[in-house]
């Protein structure tokens, strides 16, 4: 069943401990929210299931709705409903970054710069050193145990948040807890560099192609990709904020980078609500551009929103997000 307390916590890092060689080691950092309570939170860096090493992704300019969707900086614990329009993630459906992106890196090796625990060092001293750093971990919450110390930190009640990582897709005994809208993530908000860092785990061994409803693994889909220039036919522009009233004339901008035409029937485009945009059928010649029109129910907010990229078989080949900042201009085209 899917994850039972979902949430973000809002809060600021004050310590940190790598743990090295245990059946599952984790690299545990302590926070504490505006309030004064104190939380745990643990960074899975190994999986249980092979291969061990984990995948991973940062994002050093974090720029995505979701960020507008977070609570208060330092306020503690919040529910999160897995739902789109929320600040729950979805790394398949939330189009937060490139899965082609992610990278292995071992749980903790004797040296400098080369595993898991010295890249989450790197971002967590620096929100440990600066205080107006606001982490928000998101995941599922344990506790709070009011008569138990934490078992890392040793504070009362022991309270924290752990699963800060993809949770559908798994496999054996942990696909019971496939869910969508309920991945975990490590956000950095650096308010002196008016910058969002994100930080993003996942395991080798789950699917990147998961029902919509359960969040388990389509058995017939294909694998996650490894290069972005695999995608064919990918977006590369959006006109989400048009000249003039309502209703607006939104655009978005296709390009099929391949060497030879795509057959475009049966494709669609899909906004941040899921409304669906069917494409014009035929072919779309190699390195020729096709911008759709918006009509009917799919809509791309002004706000922030994603637009989303779907083959014949209703699975994502491409993905793009935008933000309220980005879509503020009127008339402005924005490029992905």
């Amino acid at each position: 069943m899917p994850l039972k307390n979902y949430g973000v916590l809002a809060a600021t890092a004050v310590d940190r401990r790598r743990e090295g060689a245990t059946d599952t080691p984790h690299y545990q950092i302590h926070l504490r929210d505006a309030h004064g309570t104190d939380y745990r939170a643990a960074v899975n860096v190994q999986s249980q299931e092979a291969p061990s090493e984990l995948l991973y992704v940062v994002v050093d300019d974090f720029r995505h709705p979701l960020t507008g969707l977070l609570p208060k900086a330092g306020s503690g614990w919040t529910r999160l409903a897995s739902a789109p329009g929320t600040a729950a993630l979805d790394f398949i459906r939330g189009n937060l970054f490139d899965p082609a992106k992610l990278r292995i890196l071992p749980p903790d090796l004797p040296g400098v710069d080369n595993d898991l625990a010295d890249l989450l060092d790197h971002h967590v001293q620096r929100a440990i050193a600066d205080p107006d750093a606001a982490v928000y971990l998101i995941g599922e919450r344990f506790g709070p145990e009011a008569k138990v110390p934490d078992k890392v930190f040793g504070f009362l009640p022991g309270n924290g948040v752990h699963d800060l990582h993809m949770n559908q897709g798994n496999s054996g005994r942990f696909r019971k807890d496939d869910g969508v809208y309920q991945d975990g993530g490590l956000i950095i908000h650096l308010p002196a560099e008016d910058r969002w860092v994100a930080v993003f785990l996942a395991f080798q061994s789950q699917g990147w192609h998961t029902d919509d409803a359960t969040g388990h693994t389509l058995p017939t889909a294909p694998d996650r990709p490894t290069d972005h220039h695999d995608a064919a036919l990918r977006i590369v522009a959006a006109l989400v904020n048009p000249v003039g009233p309502a209703p607006e004339q939104e655009t978005v901008t296709l390009l099929n980078a391949s060497a030879a035409a795509v057959d475009l029937t049966g494709w669609q485009l899909a906004d941040r609500a899921k409304h669906r945009l069917a494409l014009p059928a035929g072919p779309l010649a190699p390195g020729a551009v096709l911008t759709v029109r918006g009509h009917g129910a799919f809509e791309l907010g002004n706000h922030g929103g994603a637009i989303t990229l779907l083959d014949p078989a209703g699975l994502k080949v491409h993905g793009v997000a935008y933000t309220a900042r980005e879509a503020a201009a009127e008339g402005r085209t924005i490029t992905f």
